[in-house]
């Protein structure tokens, strides 16, 4: 967990106000008190994360069976989220993680069901598109595909001992950034 910047705090203050006020009008929040979720603490997660895009973390201690709002510790977002580019996309973030904050640990079809009420407009891609960014600005290497002009950003080299995905043709290692 990051400290947020004065910027960065207030981007997701902004988030948050948002979100809830949305979740609000929601129908599968009306029997919820979407409005405590406004007493958890949000933070940012290391800038050079490229998996995670948000993260509920639990205090020590907490019972897992009966989880609560008061349960959780803080929710962390990917600073890369607080850009104007991902704004609709942080947004849906958001109401992931306070899915969670609500009680609703596992990935299972009811989170699913609420996470897909959500009313913005989210590309099925916004995930994916968010992590290939991330690992595109972290890479000091593309392994590039000469058969099928893929390339995959990573932080160490190949060494020519990985295939295409697609073609199974070997990787040639191309440095991006200076070590």
């Amino acid at each position: 967990m990051a400290k947020a910047n004065g910027i960065a705090y207030a981007a997701l203050l902004q988030l948050r106000d948002d979100v809830i006020h949305i979740m609000k009008d929601m129908p599968a929040w009306q029997n919820e008190d979407v409005e405590t979720l406004a007493e958890i603490p949000l933070g940012v997660l290391r800038r050079n994360a490229t998996q995670r895009h948000g993260v509920t973390r639990w205090k020590r201690g907490a019972n897992l069976n009966t989880l609560t709002v008061f349960d959780v510790e803080v929710i962390d977002l990917h600073p890369s989220l607080l850009l104007d580019e991902w704004k609709a996309y942080a947004a849906f973030v958001l109401h992931h993680e306070y899915i969670h904050a609500l009680g609703w640990r596992a990935h299972d079809s009811i989170f699913r069901a609420l996470e897909s009420s959500w009313p913005g407009t989210i590309n099925v891609l916004d995930g994916p598109n968010f992590t290939d960014s991330l690992r595109l600005a972290n890479a000091k290497w593309l392994w590039i595909c000469k058969t099928c002009d893929k390339s995959y950003p990573r932080q160490k080299r190949g060494n020519r001992n990985y295939k295409c995905r697609h073609c199974s043709t070997i990787l040639i290692d191309q440095r991006v950034q200076p070590e």
